[in-house]
């Protein structure tokens, strides 16, 4: 018997929440509309989620997927600044036209009422992974500063992409997140050009 595709199931799951939660809202969206969008089972839902409140959590896997493409957009041609920056300015351009500033704030909330996993830190993400070569290659390069150590910079860069986030969530999105960060993290970065 052919085993199932448990990473697909589970990813068509989060996938089809994260698509109804933008169209309809989160309270309006069911686990019987995630079920039924997804093409799987209550089953199926149950075995990876204990409700619709776990799912907040997988906004991590969707921005981890967002990165997973533009590894493969990303000109290799750029510098480490030129990548970094080019990588936050897709991600809040997603999250300014693609995630609803309601979601954004219930996923940090959760995450500071968590008790166990913290989805955001998990250094195992996609994105941890991808920031971390960059800024090493960029260390090696001699395009980024080397008296402070790569897990430093990644350590700030992801603290300051955090507080961006959870300032544009606090003031009720009276600015577009993308331009703001257009605007100030490349004076941020540029005191870890080397």
């Amino acid at each position: 018997m052919p085993r199932k595709n448990t990473r697909n199931t589970k990813g068509r799951i989060i996938s089809a929440a994260w698509k109804l939660f933008y169209e309809q809202g989160y309270e309006a969206t069911t686990v019987e509309d995630i079920v039924y969008e997804s093409e799987t089972s209550k089953g199926s839902f149950y075995h990876y989620f204990e409700g619709k409140n776990a799912l907040l959590g997988t906004l991590a896997n969707v921005f981890d997927e967002k990165y997973e493409e533009l590894q493969q957009t990303m000109d290799p041609e750029m510098d480490a600044m030129e990548k970094l920056i080019y990588l936050n300015h897709e991600l809040f351009a997603m999250i300014d036209s693609g995630v609803s500033m309601d979601l954004l704030s219930r996923l940090l909330s959760t995450q500071l009422l968590a008790k166990g996993e913290k989805h955001l830190l998990d250094r195992s993400r996609t994105y941890f992974k991808l920031l971390r070569r960059i800024i090493t290659e960029g260390q090696k390069a001699g395009q980024l500063r080397c008296d402070r150590s790569a897990g430093d910079i990644l350590k700030a860069y992801a603290l300051w992409e955090r507080a961006l986030m959870y300032d544009w969530c606090l003031s009720g999105g009276e600015y577009s997140l993308v331009a703001y960060s257009d605007k100030v993290t490349p004076l941020f970065l540029e005191s870890y050009r080397a």
